[in-house]
């Protein structure tokens, strides 16, 4: 039996084996602490400055302004937090409703702490307008927290517009770019941000590395304290092996971006078109355009997600926007944020092709789900 056809890569990423290769001899051989002044501290070092030349690169921007953290998650902590305990004031943030919950909860912590948070909203499409952001500023907000491309729905944000106002309002500019990062180009100067959050395992690296960009000369308050490691931001000694391999995975994504680009959004295009051709009662979510490459969100009229994900389970892996329990649905903030109608977004699946993808694949994956919803729809 094959392996079930896998649609979820903006889950998370197989690793690359250039990657693995990449990162294979700092499990091994290279294991000396990059810290230290002696000959197996060396090639650690070498390594560490390497891959952040190639982070740098894919961002282009200088290799001093690359932080390495766990993930996205602590990026988007760092990136916030940072903000506001530089700022040694109370204060206003300005995000999404549809935000991933690394930047959503940590905004809620901070409400804790006496900052005020303007939740943006979304138009039907999922896109925030620029001027809704710049009513909303104040003289007292301190961050402006935009995501580039929605995890669920792919729709991508006018990040330079909004960073144009940010600037124009001396505001620091934050985008968690965790999804678009290889994918769509994320140089940060044409995008106009000051901080910007990318998680290794949504590009081909492994889980528990990512990194944060800070232009140099933003003041940010230092994320953990010791020894002094990623120039005192976030001390504690490099996991060098997942950095290497976050270096070799922004290399590769920099090197092959339009051609990754245009091999997915023919794989997703095929899926939608085939979908579309087989099926009546399908809605897509998110801007038709202005999207990620890799990314279709569909909903199945008159068919739960829970239950399309389940007959499909042993062929094709996916997720979903709304999760059925008993005799309630649950809808994801994303999809209520877009005023999505009921009846169609507990219907919701998310396709997300990689860069691997084949026509073979997209070919099987139409045929199982065209008659798993007929047959769903008939029951």
């Amino acid at each position: 039996m094959k392996p079930p056809i896998y649609l979820d890569h903006n889950g998370t990423t197989p690793i690359s084996p250039e990657v693995a290769d990449a990162m294979q001899p700092f499990w091994e051989s290279a294991f000396g602490n990059p810290s230290s002044s002696h000959d197996y501290g060396r090639a650690p070092r070498e390594a560490l400055a390497n891959a952040r030349s190639q982070v740098a690169e894919l961002l282009g921007c200088p290799p001093e302004a690359v932080i390495f953290t766990s993930g996205g998650t602590e990026a988007n902590n760092h990136a916030l937090k940072g903000i506001v305990m530089a700022a040694h004031r109370g204060g206003h943030l300005i995000t999404s409703a549809i935000e991933h919950p690394a930047i959503l909860e940590v905004c809620r912590f901070l409400e804790r702490f006496g900052i005020e948070t303007t939740y943006l909203p979304v138009d039907d499409m999922g896109q925030v307008a620029p001027e809704d952001m710049k009513a909303a500023i104040r003289p007292d907000t301190i961050l402006i927290s935009i995501m580039h491309a929605n995890n669920e729905v792919g729709t991508l944000q006018p990040i330079a517009a909004i960073g144009a106002i940010a600037r124009a309002h001396a505001i620091p500019f934050h985008t968690d770019a965790a999804q678009s990062v290889g994918k769509i180009p994320t140089r940060v100067d044409d995008l106009g941000v000051d901080l910007l959050s990318i998680a290794g395992h949504k590009l081909y690296a492994p889980k528990g590395v990512g990194a944060l960009y800070v232009r140099p000369g933003l003041t940010l308050e230092n994320f953990c304290h010791g020894a002094g490691q990623e120039a005192g931001r976030r001390a504690g000694t490099e996991n060098v092996a997942l950095i290497v391999a976050l270096g070799k995975a922004s290399e590769i994504a920099a090197r092959d971006l339009d051609q990754n680009r245009a091999r997915m959004r023919d794989r997703r295009d095929r899926l939608h078109q085939g979908l579309a051709a087989g099926l009546a009662g399908l809605r897509l979510n998110g801007h038709p355009e202005k999207r990620l490459p890799n990314t279709l969100s569909l909903s199945f009229k008159g068919v739960a997600a829970d239950r399309l994900l389940a007959a499909i389970s042993d062929e094709i892996a996916a997720s979903a926007g709304a999760a059925c329990h008993a005799d309630t649905v649950t809808i994801s903030h994303v999809l209520q944020a877009m005023r999505a109608p009921d009846d169609w977004a507990r219907g919701t699946i998310r396709f997300s092709v990689g860069k691997t993808t084949t026509e073979e694949e997209i070919e099987r994956a139409v045929s199982v789900i065209v008659a798993a919803v007929d047959r769903l729809r008939k029951a």
